[in-house]
């Protein structure tokens, strides 16, 4: 029921599609959605994942998690990440992997919500030290798509790499359109 609903809201009222799928038998990967501009991205991500029936998980910084939200988040997949420590996040969160039997880890390389030109690197290298594929996920706002492209296993190669992966991102735009990620060619 909960399905049906999201479906109405998200295709009928919103007008927004979903091209592409997550194959169901991948149960660990990393999921790079780019371009992330607002904070209106939170609720196209929570409507794609109870359109697409599988779960998802994402990571916040800690302050998110507190009252009244904090039990919301994490119901709905979240784990807090303290920022301020000094602890390796690749590590820590590659870790979690291990302790999942499914863990679908959205993140946005972009690391804020700001213009930047490059994405940062910790998504890589925790799927990387995971051993689990990356999944291209585009919000496009111009065109109201969510674009899921197909699973890309990193080859440790991490510029050869990431000229692959920004190209599923060509032409998206962000919900606040001059802070959207333009890939390089």
């Amino acid at each position: 029921m909960k399905q049906i609903l999201y479906k109405f809201i998200f295709f009928r009222l919103m007008g927004w599609k979903i091209e592409g799928t997550i194959p169901p038998e991948i149960r660990k990967c990393v999921m790079i959605v780019v371009p992330h501009t607002s904070w209106h991205d939170f609720y196209i991500g929570l409507f794609t994942r109870g359109i697409i029936g599988l779960d998802m998980n994402f990571v916040a910084k800690k302050e998110l998690f507190r009252f009244p939200f904090g039990a919301y988040f994490r119901w709905m997949g979240g784990a807090p990440l303290d920022r301020q420590k000094n602890e390796n996040k690749v590590d820590a969160i590659a870790k979690v992997f291990e302790s999942h039997d499914v863990f679908r880890l959205a993140i946005a390389p972009e690391g804020t919500r700001k213009k930047v030109t490059e994405w940062k690197t910790g998504f890589y290298y925790i799927a990387l030290k995971a051993n689990v594929p990356i999944i291209p996920v585009a919000f496009d706002w111009g065109r109201k798509t969510v674009k899921i492209s197909e699973p890309f296993w990193p080859t440790a190669n991490k510029e050869a790499d990431f000229k692959i992966l920004a190209q599923n991102f060509k032409g998206a735009i962000g919900k606040v359109p001059e802070y959207s990620f333009e890939p390089k060619d």
